[in-house]
């Protein structure tokens, strides 16, 4: 009878067990939620930046996904995460507005044809030649030079939340020597530096200026004739939106 009854018996309970698989799922599930709304945030798509930062993703992956499936995420964690992607997209986005009026700026009289402008993952670039600003191999700017700097001075007023990174650049060609300024570095930094006092004296807050001189690093073309150099002089407008903090 008792080798009767133990035919009756209840299998052993499973039920603790069955559950824990859970929770790992959830952790991973997670992950790629955030993964995904980083990926959001940095549209609109560029097709060569996707591939770029899936393989980054893929191979930084490879062979741990064992790990990433038996570590967790807090919620704290996942959530300061996604706050700052949608900040960053929310930065993006109001960057984008202000660009779409760089279009009436480029029609103001005194700057017709002369500025320049370059969007790029929330980042504004205006630029205007080195010769508009500066006789050649000088440093103080030229009577058409201030007033073009007064309209940009207009534009930046009406976008306080903006940060202003002034970049001078040169051409290759080097000083000669005999004059004031021993290389391309002094004559870049000194141009970047005097349109910074000039928007001080504008009304620009000193906390929205920094400036800087890269001498020619970076040209636009390459230093091949006198129209590339040319086009290599100038100053850029860096703005960035300001986040502050409450």
């Amino acid at each position: 009878m008792d080798d009767d009854r133990s035919l009756f018996r209840p299998p052993p309970d499973e039920d603790e067990n069955s559950n824990e698989w859970m929770t790992t799922f959830a952790d991973l599930s997670m992950l790629l939620l955030v993964f995904f709304v980083l990926l959001y945030s940095m549209s609109t798509l560029d097709t060569e930046k996707f591939s770029k930062t899936f393989s980054s993703v893929t191979q930084a992956l490879s062979g741990k996904m064992q790990k990433l499936s038996t570590s967790r995420i807090s919620r704290d964690e996942a959530g300061v995460l996604i706050d700052q992607a949608l900040m960053r997209r929310q930065i993006v986005e109001s960057q984008r507005k202000v660009f779409a009026e760089v279009k009436t700026l480029q029609s103001k009289k005194g700057v017709e044809g002369l500025v320049s402008a370059n969007f790029e993952d929330g980042v504004i670039t205006l630029r205007v030649p080195g010769d508009v600003l500066f006789r050649p191999g000088k440093v103080r700017l030229t009577e058409e030079g201030r007033r073009v700097i007064l309209v940009l001075r207009n534009f930046f007023i009406q976008h306080p939340d903006q940060q202003i990174k002034i970049i001078g650049y040169t051409d290759d060609t080097q000083p000669s020597g005999q004059g004031r300024f021993k290389d391309n570095w002094e004559i870049s930094a000194m141009r970047a530096v005097n349109v910074l006092r000039d928007l001080l004296k504008m009304g620009i807050k000193s906390n929205r200026l920094t400036a800087t001189g890269l001498a020619d690093i970076n040209p636009l073309f390459p230093n091949t004739s006198d129209e590339f150099r040319a086009k290599n002089r100038r100053v850029e407008f860096v703005l960035e939106k300001r986040v502050t903090g409450k």
